[in-house]
């Protein structure tokens, strides 16, 4: 088993100085964190005051800050490139970790890859203390490339859910002998598109439903202003992927679903931005002249009118309604239901 203090976390901020301390004292507070590398990304804020008052003077704690906002997959890339422990774990600046996360990540065996459950929690039931979240049943299992695509394909009236949002702590040595870091140009699915290629190249990924990450749920986070041309990154980013020719054609034929479903969303944004900025016979050319972004468009303006009627109450843990402000992304078995 890995020994005690051999994780460095990651942390990419910008503008996060209301948050940025709770996230890096849960770091420093796992006894596995050897390092904490915040990467202030071109903040116009006090991020790098505020991480540093959450310092415990362990010496752990490393802040570096870029003068121009680069995203995040540029800030992960510069932390991992200056630190030295053998795992790394990301952490965005509006969450935190739970107590006991990585004891129960690293008590897993044979992965490169393993993330546990997430909970999501809306701000305002934040009050100071961690919020309480039940034991869950680690349920431990691999996911190919097929499983972990599928599972990023968004569907209408299906609460999101993507398993691309997982936050897993990843071997350094896999990372280095695949020569895998973040695309830098990606500000939208970064993470998705890191583990794809991963898994592309035989990683082993191992999921528990034991619940270590929250991910807060703030009307303002930065994480859901995306433009549309993310979107378009995106897509081309899985067509770089399909590049590989050692891809089985199951893998090829699920990263082409996904690019297709990315695409569809590409251009439903595009259309919607040339009717709000130029007006409706513009939105319309623009239609016209692709005639295979039709259905796209059409079905997701009908989608959009009908959400409302269909929008499916939220299910959580053991298939029982989430509490308020409080969800989880994966199904999951608490402990006490089975004594």
């Amino acid at each position: 088993m890995p020994q005690i203090q051999a994780i460095c976390v990651v942390i990419a901020a910008r503008n996060a100085s209301a948050t940025i301390g709770r996230a890096v004292a849960s770091a420093l507070a796992e006894p596995e964190t050897a390092e904490v590398v915040v990467i202030d990304d071109g903040s116009t804020d006090a991020t790098s005051t505020a991480a540093q008052t959450a310092d415990d003077g362990s010496g752990r704690l490393r802040i570096l800050r870029f003068e121009k906002n680069r995203g995040p997959a540029a800030a992960r890339n510069a932390a991992i490139a200056c630190s030295s422990s053998p795992f790394i774990a990301i952490l965005d600046a509006d969450d935190f970790f739970l107590p006991g996360r990585f004891g129960r990540l690293l008590a897993e065996d044979e992965w490169d890859f393993v993330a546990d459950n997430i909970a999501f929690i809306e701000e305002s039931r934040l009050t100071g203390a961690p919020p309480t979240i039940p034991e869950f049943d680690p349920q431990p299992r691999l996911i190919d490339l097929e499983s972990f695509i599928e599972g990023n394909i968004s569907r209408r009236g299906v609460r999101r859910g993507e398993i691309g949002f997982l936050k897993p702590l990843m071997r350094r040595a896999f990372l280095e002998s695949n020569d895998l870091r973040y695309r830098e140009d990606l500000r939208l699915g970064e993470d998705y598109e890191l583990y794809a290629r991963a898994l592309a190249k035989g990683a082993r990924y191992r999921l528990i439903h034991a619940c270590g990450y929250c991910a807060v749920v703030r009307s303002d986070s930065l994480s859901g202003r995306h433009r549309t041309e993310d979107l378009r990154r995106l897509y081309e980013a899985d067509r770089a992927i399909l590049a590989d020719s050692s891809l089985s054609g199951e893998m090829v034929a699920v990263i082409r679903r996904h690019e297709r479903h990315v695409r569809a969303k590409h251009d439903l944004r595009r259309f919607l931005d040339l009717k709000n900025d130029e007006g409706a016979f513009a939105a319309l050319r623009y239609a016209l002249a692709r005639p295979a972004a039709l259905p796209a468009i059409a079905g997701g303006i009908l989608a959009d009118k009908t959400e409302r009627f269909r929008r499916p109450p939220g299910i959580g843990a053991a298939g029982h309604l989430d509490s308020p402000g409080l969800r989880y992304l994966l199904s999951a078995i608490p402990v006490s239901a089975q004594r």
